[in-house]
């Protein structure tokens, strides 16, 4: 029904004007009396062996809904609802920000992927914060965290701290985004000193909490095996909880669109199908030459429940979607747990 009926409806309209739809739609449902329960009834799927405790904190399935779909903690009662083990909100920032210009979002459907150039458009953490005190779920949260585009790089420190500081009552988990190709020279802190001190800065601050928090580095596909190694080094050295591979990437390399379109499209970062290898790779070089183990979440072109398969066996915990939850319908979710639970991974890879 998804594919044939409902797709394409929302695919007649721009993708940030479908997505207000969907979202839109979605708290109306919740609203009605019964509707989350029907909810829960098509899409969502328990079972105690999808349960998985990944850095102290206990999920009760592996499959998550990626940073920049919830940007400002609006509708995570009702992502829960579809059956997400966990929400990653955000990427939040210290203050408010309108992001790039529109259009900034764009389908490539020959690719079943998307390209953005949103450029951390939200409210602000502070107002994050209000959204997050009225939540009615116990759904897993994790805060995505960013710096705004203002922000000189030498004060980044400043803002990842603040939003650390604004959020940790009301996450249960942060990611450290210095991955998102849309906000100028962002990526820049991927190198190995400036994030190292960056994520030394917020680990100091972390440590003088009474229960301090899992935090996470959030990594772009195009790095090389040596950025690789550094990013391992920093993990082991910062003692991180874990890392989320990968973000989108600037690559267009082997995409099925018209070239034409593309340059007509222009800048931005590319989720969905053609990431899914790339993604993956990083992922099991990750695991395979990590120093001390730390928890690995996939992300990036998980289309089907055997891409999300492909993930875990390569060395996640955790899976996330974004694209792929576009193009296939909130079903996807229920069809990944259903084949996790089948392969045994509940009794291996998640509970290993």
């Amino acid at each position: 029904m998804y594919k044939l009926i409902i797709r394409p409806l929302l695919f007649l309209f721009n993708p940030e004007k479908a997505h207000h739809i969907v979202t839109t739609l979605l708290r109306f449902i919740c609203k009605i009396p019964g509707g989350t329960y029907l909810l829960n009834a098509l899409f969502k799927y328990k079972n105690q062996n999808l349960e998985i405790e990944v850095f102290g904190i206990k999920f009760e399935n592996p499959v998550g809904l990626a940073a920049g779909f919830d940007k400002d903690a609006w509708f995570i009662d009702e992502f829960a609802a579809l059956g997400f083990g966990f929400i990653e909100i955000g990427t939040i920032t210290p203050k408010a920000q309108p992001g790039n210009p529109k259009p900034r979002l764009f389908r490539l459907k020959e690719d079943e992927a998307l390209i953005n150039r949103m450029g951390f458009n939200n409210y602000g953490a502070d107002y994050a914060v209000e959204q997050l005190k009225n939540r009615k779920s116990k759904v897993i949260v994790g805060g995505n965290i960013g710096k705004n585009k203002i922000t000189p790089n030498e004060e980044a420190d400043e803002d990842y701290e603040f939003c650390f500081e604004a959020l940790y009552e009301y996450v249960d988990y942060f990611a450290v985004n210095v991955s998102s190709p849309n906000t100028p020279n962002l990526r820049a802190l991927q190198e190995k000193e400036p994030l190292k001190k960056l994520l030394l800065s917020l680990k100091e601050k972390n440590d003088q909490k009474k229960l301090p928090k899992p935090i996470l580095l959030k990594i772009a596909p195009d790095l090389t095996d040596e950025q690789l190694d550094d990013i391992i080094e920093i993990v082991d050295e910062v003692k991180l909880s874990g890392v989320i591979a990968t973000n989108t990437t600037i690559s267009r390399e082997a995409l099925k669109t018209d070239q034409t379109k593309l340059r007509q499209i222009g800048n931005g970062g590319l989720s969905g199908k053609p990431v899914k290898d790339r993604s993956t790779e990083v992922i099991r070089y990750l695991k395979n030459n990590a120093k001390s183990p730390f928890t690995i979440i996939g992300v990036g072109g998980i289309n089907s429940p055997e891409d999300a398969l492909e993930k875990i066996e390569a060395g996640a915990s955790l899976i996330q979607l974004y694209s792929g939850f576009i193009y296939q319908g909130p079903m996807l979710i229920k069809k990944i747990n259903k084949l996790l639970l089948k392969s045994g991974v509940g009794e291996t890879h998640l509970n290993s």
